[in-house]
């Protein structure tokens, strides 16, 4: 019995489906991913955009928080708007999602948004990002939510340093980060980095294991090659406890992404995932 919530991360729960395929969504029914996850022991739930639209089209936005709320679903967090600092048509693109998010976020009682970095490594400008941040995340705040920013070791955001200076020259106090640990241990941020992290900026910590050796790109070897927590090389009990002496108390997501878990039937999948983290967090 654990005290400390956990939340099942959009992939989690998507059977055979991942980022960098055609199509994202995934071919189970929200019904389907939503009752696994409860039946687990999960306390909260991800959601990708593309499978909100096909969700709010099959049950209607009020059908989908009584699925949450039947099987115990208190922690709802939503993703994922990319190109949100771009111009032109990216960016046109990345605002008709940016108000289907923030409008369905508020209908759903969303805990947070997740937003993405340029995952191209492209040139940037720091202070254009951080003024569009937080506007971003004041539009958040507006619909009862926050704003969350996940880093990764091949963008433009690449460390937990990275991703905490961009958050703090914004400084509008919704926004804040994604906190997964695959890519603090692929970019070699040592776990005492992370206890140093203000709480006020951690908005969500995701868990997750691999082995030592990266397999492929660091894109390939996240999406089809991490662990169950605990069955990798990862030093979670040491990076739990720092983001605890951080101040995080949960939910903590569970992120499982891989070709031996999209193979799993989902309930089977949903468990593991639970069981294996709530085993490190006791």
């Amino acid at each position: 019995m654990i005290t400390e919530d956990l939340l099942a991360t959009c992939w989690t729960t998507a059977g055979d489906a991942a980022p960098g395929q055609p199509d994202l969504r995934s071919p189970l029914t929200l019904r389907e991913r939503v009752e696994a996850a409860g039946a687990a022991g999960f306390k909260g739930f991800g959601l990708l955009h593309e499978d909100l639209v096909e969700a709010e089209r099959t049950y209607g936005l009020s059908g989908v928080r009584s699925l949450f709320e039947d099987n115990g679903l208190v922690h709802l967090e939503l993703e994922l708007l990319v190109d949100w600092w771009a111009d032109g048509p990216r960016r046109a693109a990345s605002d008709a999602v940016r108000l289907d998010l923030l409008r369905t976020a508020e209908a759903l009682g969303a805990r947070h948004l997740k937003i993405g970095p340029d995952v191209e490594d492209r040139p940037w400008e720091p202070d254009h990002w951080a003024e569009e941040f937080a506007t971003l995340a004041s539009q958040a705040d507006g619909v009862g939510a926050r704003l969350a920013i996940e880093f990764l070791p091949w963008s433009n955001l690449k460390t937990v340093h990275d991703g905490l200076r961009l958050v703090e020259t914004a400084g509008h106090p919704a926004g804040g980060l994604i906190i997964d640990v695959w890519h603090t241990e692929r970019a070699h941020t040592p776990p005492a980095d992370l206890a140093d992290v203000p709480a006020s900026r951690i908005v969500g910590v995701e868990l997750n294991d691999a082995d030592s050796d990266v397999i492929g790109t660091l894109f390939e070897d996240t999406v089809r090659r991490r662990r169950l927590c605990g069955e990798g090389s990862f030093d979670l009990t040491g990076i739990i406890s720092a983001l605890r002496t951080a101040g995080w108390s949960g939910p903590w997501g569970v992120e499982i992404l891989s070709d031996t878990h999209r193979a799993l039937p989902v309930r089977e999948a949903a468990e593991a995932a639970f069981s294996t983290a709530a085993a490190l967090l006791k």
